[in-house]
This record gives C-alpha cells, sequence and structure tokens, in this order.
C-alpha cells in the first residue's frame, strides 16, 4: 500500500519539509548539528516514491558508515518506503565491481585482502625497514591517504611536502617507493584492499560503457549524505556512478568537516553550487538537539570562521555551560568527576554523560579520577589506558626493575624502563601511532611523578603496586557508565551531559597544527564537541601539565565566546530566576578575577589560588567523609564532593544556618551530616 504524500509530510519544519519536495534537479542541503538532516533525507526519499516521482529500486542513498546506512534503511521502513538501496560507497561498488567484473574481465573480482597490514609488512621489508606495530600502522594510513587522494607512487614525494604529511620520520621518496612495493605485494598475492574496491568499480564504469550505461539506468536518484566527507575518489567514483545525470542531493555540514588528514575535502560541499549553477539550496538551521546556551557557544566558537549555519534553537532554556581551569591535569579531572557525580545526583543517568578529549593519552588522569569516585564509565573507539600495548610493555619493564633494584628511585626506576622503550623527552614528529606511542608514554610518566610527590617515601615495589591497582580498578566489569571517547570518535553522537577536557593551547588547537588549515579544522573539532551536549556542557582546560612547570594558556577557540555563551537569550516562555548570577559574574576573594566554574564559585576563588583552609581540618572532614560513605556503603563524593568539603573546610561555619548556605549543602544533607561536621570543625578551630 502507497503512503500518503501529504501525510509524509506532516511534522516537518518549513526546511526540512522544502527539502522532501524539491525532487528535481541538483539539491544542495547545509545542515547544522541536530537540525534533523536523516529526517529531512528519509522524508524526501519516501516522499518522492510516495508521490511516483521516484521509483524505490532507482533511488541510491550513500553513507559513511554501515550504522548510517542501518539506520537510513530502518527510518524509511517506518515510513512505508521498502527496496531503496541505502549503503555505503564501499558496498554499494563492491556490489557492483562483483556482480560486472566476470563481464567485463572474464574473471572474477580479486579477493579482498583480509588484513592490510600484512601487505604493508611486506613492503616495509622489500624497502629493508623492520615492519614494527608503529610503522605499520602508520604506513598502511599513508597507503589509504593516497588512494582515496587519487596520488600515484610516482607523484607522492612531490605532493606530499605540500600537503604537510609526515609519516614516522620516513623520507618522502622513500614512502613513496613503499607506496609501489606495496602495490607489487597486492598483484603478486592477487588481492586488492578495501580503497581498491572504490578504484576497481571506478575503472570498470570508465572502461566499459556498456556497464556504466546498465548502471545509470539502475539508479537515477541519488541521496549522498555526510557530503563534506567525501574524498576525491568517492567524488569521482559518484561522478561516474551519475553520468549526466542531475538528479543529486547532497546533505552536510561544512563546520563538521574533520576528517581532512584522511582525505576528506569539504570544497566538494562548498563547491557545489559552482559545479551545479541550477542547484537548489537549502538550509538546515533549527536545532532540535541543544539548549539554547549550547547552541549559542556553539555559534559563538563558528562565527566567522569559515563556511556553515548559525544554528536556532528550538528547545527551552537549560544551563549556562560551565568553564574550569585547574592548576593541573589531574585536578582537572578531579573537577570533572564532582561535575558528574553532581549531574547523576540530580538524576542523569550514567549512560547520558560524555567526556571528550582531543587524543587517547589524555585519558589515564580521567580514568583514575572517574575510578577513584567510583564512577562507572567505558571508553569508546580506543582501548583503556593500561590496556594498551605500549602501556602494558612499560609497566613489565618497571616490574623487572621492581626485581632488581626495589629500594631504588620510583622516579628513576620508571624513566629507565621508558627510556628503555625508546621514550625520549622530546616528542617525535607526525600525528600517527610513534606519536601516540610517546603521548602513552608521557602520560604513565605524569602518573609516576604526581604518585612520587604525594608519595615521597615510597620505593618501586609501591609504584608498581599503586599502578596495578589502577588497572584492576578501572577496567574491571562496571556496567553502562560515562562514555570516554576523542572527539573524532564522538561525531555523530549526542548526550545530555558533555564535558570537553584539555581546552588549552598545544590540545586544541593540537601542538602539531601549525597551517592556517589545520588549526581551521582543530576549530571545527571543538564545535562539534560542543555540539554533542543537549543540556549540560562543562569545558574545562589546565593551566599546567602536573601542577609546576611551563604554564599554558587556554586555547584560542575560547578567546571571545565564553561571554557570549553566558549571555545566551532564554528561549520564550520560561525565564531565569530571580537572583541567579552568571557563570562570570562572581570574582576570586584571593585576586579578584572572575570565577568560570561551579566548584570555583563554591570555593570563591580559582582552583589554584591560595587556599585559606586548615590542612588538618581537611583532612578530619576527609577521614569523617569516608566513615560516613563506608558505613552507607557508597561512594565519599555521595556524601560531599571534594569542592564541597574544601568550601567548608574554608567558610568553618558556626552553626547549622551557615553551613546551610554553603553550596552543595542541600536541606537533606544538612539535617543528615550536619551535626557530625560541625562536630569535627569545632575540634579544630
Amino acid at each position: 500500500m502507497t503512503a500518503d504524500p501529504d501525510r509524509i509530510l506532516d511534522g516537518l519544519d518549513p526546511e526540512q519539509r522544502r527539502v522532501a519536495t524539491e525532487l528535481e534537479g541538483p539539491v544542495v542541503v547545509l545542515a547544522g548539528a541536530g537540525t534533523g538532516k536523516t529526517r529531512a533525507m528519509t522524508h524526501r526519499i519516501a516522499h518522492g516514491v510516495a508521490s511516483g516521482a521516484f521509483n524505490p529500486t532507482s533511488v541510491l542513498a550513500l553513507t559513511f558508515t554501515s550504522r548510517a546506512a542501518g539506520e537510513l534503511r530502518q527510518r524509511l521502513r517506518g515510513l512505508g518506503v521498502h527496496r531503496v538501496q541505502a549503503r555505503t560507497f564501499h558496498s554499494a561498488a563492491l556490489r557492483q565491481a562483483q556482480y560486472f567484473w566476470p563481464r567485463a574481465y572474464g574473471t572474477d573480482l580479486p579477493p579482498v585482502a583480509d588484513n592490510r597490514l600484512g601487505l604493508v609488512a611486506d613492503a616495509l621489508r622489500r624497502e629493508r625497514l623492520q615492519p614494527d606495530t608503529t610503522l605499520l600502522r602508520d604506513v598502511a594510513g599513508e597507503v589509504s591517504w593516497a588512494k582515496v587522494s587519487n596520488v600515484a607512487p610516482g607523484e607522492y614525494a612531490a605532493l606530499s611536502a605540500r600537503r604537510g604529511r609526515d609519516v614516522n620520520g620516513l623520507a618522502p621518496d622513500q614512502i613513496g617507493r613503499l607506496l609501489a612495493h606495496y602495490e607489487a605485494v597486492k598483484a603478486a598475492r592477487g588481492v586488492i584492499d578495501f580503497d581498491d574496491i572504490l578504484l576497481c568499480t571506478a575503472g570498470l564504469l570508465a572502461e566499459h560503457e556498456d556497464v556504466a550505461g546498465e548502471v545509470r539506468r539502475t539508479y537515477r536518484h541519488f541521496v549522498v549524505d555526510e557530503y563534506q566527507d567525501v574524498s576525491p575518489l568517492q567524488q569521482a567514483l559518484l561522478d561516474l556512478w551519475r553520468g549526466g545525470s542531475e538528479e543529486i542531493c547532497v546533505v552536510g555540514d561544512p563546520a563538521q568537516t574533520i576528517h581532512s588528514f584522511a582525505g576528506a575535502q569539504a570544497g566538494f560541499l562548498t563547491g557545489f553550487t559552482r559545479r551545479h549553477p541550477d542547484a537548489t539550496v537549502v538550509e538546515l538551521v533549527r536545532d532540535y538537539r541543544s539548549t539554547p546556551q549550547v547552541v549559542a557557544l556553539a555559534n559563538a566558537v563558528m562565527k566567522g570562521h569559515g563556511p556553515g549555519v548559525e544554528l536556532r534553537a528550538q528547545r527551552p532554556a537549560g544551563p549556562e555551560p560551565a568553564f574550569a581551569h585547574a592548576p593541573s591535569e589531574s585536578a582537572e579531572a578531579a573537577g570533572v568527576a564532582s561535575w558528574l557525580a553532581a549531574r547523576h545526583e540530580a538524576g542523569t543517568p550514567w549512560p547520558e554523560m560524555a567526556v571528550l578529549y582531543r587524543i587517547h593519552a589524555q585519558s589515564p588522569a580521567l580514568e583514575a579520577a572517574l575510578a577513584d569516585a567510583g564512577i562507572p564509565f567505558s571508553t569508546r573507539g580506543s582501548e583503556g589506558f593500561f590496556e594498551r600495548a605500549e602501556v602494558r610493555a612499560a609497566l613489565r619493564a618497571l616490574a623487572a626493575t621492581a626485581r632488581a633494584t626495589p629500594d631504588g628511585s620510583p622516579s628513576d626506576a620508571l624513566d629507565a624502563a621508558l627510556a628503555g622503550l625508546g621514550f625520549t623527552p622530546e616528542p617525535p614528529s607526525g600525528q600517527g601511532t610513534a606519536r601516540e606511542r610517546w603521548e602513552s608514554w608521557s602520560a604513565l610518566a605524569g602518573l609516576g611523578d604526581e604518585f612520587v610527590r604525594s608519595h615521597p617515601d615510597a620505593d618501586v615495589p609501591a609504584l608498581l603496586a599503586e599502578l596495578d591497582e589502577r588497572s584492576r580498578a578501572q577496567h574491571a566489569p562496571t556496567g553502562q557508565g560515562v562514555t570516554l571517547s576523542t572527539l573524532h570518535a564522538a561525531k555523530g553522537l549526542e548526550w545530555d551531559v558533555v564535558a570537553i577536557i584539555g581546552a588549552h593551547e598545544g590540545s586544541l588547537p593540537f601542538v602539531l597544527a601549525t597551517s592556517p588549515e589545520q588549526v581551521a579544522e582543530e576549530r571545527r573539532l571543538f564545535y562539534v564537541g560542543v555540539t554533542r551536549a543537549r543540556e549540560h556542557l562543562r569545558v574545562s582546560w589546565s593551566v599546567t601539565r602536573n601542577g609546576g612547570g611551563q604554564r599554558r594558556a587556554q586555547s584560542r577557540f575560547l578567546d571571545g565566546v565564553v561571554a557570549a555563551a553566558v549571555a545566551a537569550p532564554a528561549a520564550s516562555g520560561r525565564r531565569r530566576r530571580a537572583g541567579k548570577t552568571s557563570a562570570l559574574s562572581q570574582t576570586c576573594r584571593v585576586c579578584g578575577r572572575g570565577l568560570t566554574s561551579g566548584a570555583e564559585r563554591k570555593l570563591r576563588r580559582h582552583l589554584e589560588c591560595d587556599a585559606t583552609y586548615d590542612e588538618a581540618t581537611w583532612e578530619a572532614l576527609r577521614s569523617w567523609r569516608k566513615a560516613e560513605a563506608d558505613a552507607a556503603g557508597m561512594p565519599a563524593f555521595v556524601v560531599f564532593t571534594d569542592a564541597t568539603l574544601m568550601a567548608i573546610a574554608e567558610e568553618m561555619p558556626t552553626d547549622l544556618a551557615a553551613l546551610g548556605t554553603i553550596s552543595g549543602v542541600g536541606r537533606a544533607k544538612l539535617d543528615r551530616y550536619g551535626e557530625g561536621v560541625l562536630g569535627i570543625l569545632d575540634q579544630h578551630r
């Protein structure tokens, strides 16, 4: 039974409705984050089928992930549309190549290699290089980039310098030779690789007009999702599929172009109207995902920095984004843990929370803080810190040192173990796995330094025991928890609560982003992180890595936007509560500068400014809190967070009324814990 075309349009906003009804000629949809692009795409296909404009079997909807293709198929089925082909570029190409290859060449399409790394290893040996894991992964990534960018082995050396390619310190001409060796190894084995699927299909269509004609008669209408991520090879294949047809609709957001390093070129999206002068342009700008406060920050981050739409929030008002800085990465992580605990205490489930960072090596301090706070978590897109091969190797080396010289200095032992693995104080060039490995070792060294500072009399076995305990505690089965993810891996996802850490120079933008184009991509990456949040957003950075040494500035991406985010307009029909002060309206009682986080406002000072509490009082309060938590069988932060407990130690209230004025001490906690807290304080006045 054919669906009613008009009913399919019900519930669409004006811009989505225009996408769904523009069924002829080229269409380009600039769809901002959270604006319902998938809804617009699927309703366009469904409306075209229901109205008779599209034959469902003549539609090819293209995506970049199997998950996205599956979501398209599911939504189309929900709209009563079947038999539409929704596939990834590679899936659609492989299906065609396997079908037509025997007709065109008289043999089956060569099999796709199960493991590209084995092919790369053989190529490295032909170049007399040792195929260690790091080099294998880096060269494999460059092989893929060269293929999707249409860069032949003989062209690589000349192009690599202009493109800023750096592969594990190898010379460009050597990489060019490796690319040639790689192709020779494949030919000798009689296999193709993942990217060859697109190359073979493109060559097949270009060389055999009868095959191209049959494909073009089959597919008359094309819809391409995430078009900002298309590579030159994918664009060439898309043009071969279309032939001279203009029946194409592309959907994308130039502000979310974050995969240029892998060959994506947003210019195909931003230059669409130059190649198709008669194209209809539709902008989706109504953001249904995020609160007006989050949307205001996202708009401020991108304003004046490249193409993209200005989002218009559709949700009711929510809390202002929080901004916080800390004296060290461990303090920053502790602040995040306290903030997440407060959100959970207010009713948000752990799985609806995420912490995002630029690179995986930023996770260990965070994992430690969450484990210490009893907060369950899972790591997306990578193994946990202590499960990484280079970290396990370092712990084995440290264990050997502990057996040989148990009474030695923990710092010296860890330094020696890391040096024996090839760690140096200076990071390697490039952004491949060599850099990731160095970052992991550097982070492990930071954990060791932190342990030694807090345990000055500890020996090597004590350090090893501490690291082993962290490894077991953080990666024991915890059930569904907070998602830890890189900003890249978070693309396409969303949560009620999002914290972004490391918003300082050297992390955002990343230290290796030196050209204007690279810095612009880092800004877009930060924008993607901001737009993952539905309601609560916290952006933080640490002034130093370990509480000393060189200070680092907050990210340039926050220049001029923090105040803009705080000034976000409330949604119509809702007013802010009278007397509610903004995130920047309070000043530090020590230095007089503005306070930017909930923890700082609790303390009425910056975290790095001099504290005024008595150390003995602080330790007594912590011991009391632990006893209360142990007796109730719950994490310590549920009694009081560190920030609240520190504020109590600094304020030293003398009665219940004064204690109740401290942020984080609500009526229920005042009734339950008030007398106990005042008893501790009376002993230390």
